[in-house]
C-alpha cells in the first residue's frame, strides 16, 4: 500500500501543483515537491491509500491510449521523485 506520510499537502499555485510540508513534516524536509496534472492524481489517490496495481489501473482508465509498461515505468519514477513523502511499508505495518 502506497500512503502519503502525515503532514504533506496538496496546493495548486495557477497551473502547478505543489505538495507542501506542514508542521513536523516541515522540519524533516524544508522543501516542496512540483507536480504536473498527472502528479496531482497521482497524489490525491496516494493520499487515500492505494496500491500500485490500483494506481496502475486507474491510470489507464483516466488516459485510455495509455500503455501499461509506460504507465508502470512513470509510476515508478514518479514514486521515487516523492518519496521523502511517502510512508515506508514500516511505518504503517
Amino acid at each position: 500500500m502506497i500512503r502519503a506520510k502525515k503532514g504533506f499537502i496538496l496546493r495548486r499555485l495557477g497551473q502547478e501543483y505543489m505538495v507542501v510540508p506542514v508542521g513536523e513534516a516541515g522540519r524533516d524536509f524544508n522543501g516542496m515537491l512540483r507536480l504536473n496534472e498527472t502528479g496531482a492524481f497521482y497524489w490525491r489517490e496516494i493520499e487515500k491509500g492505494i496500491t500500485k496495481e490500483q494506481l496502475i489501473e486507474k491510470m489507464l482508465e483516466r488516459y485510455e491510449e495509455l500503455d501499461k509498461d509506460i504507465a508502470c515505468k512513470d509510476l515508478e519514477e514518479f514514486l521515487e521523485e516523492i518519496k521523502v513523502a511517502l510512508e515506508s511499508e514500516d511505518e504503517h505495518s
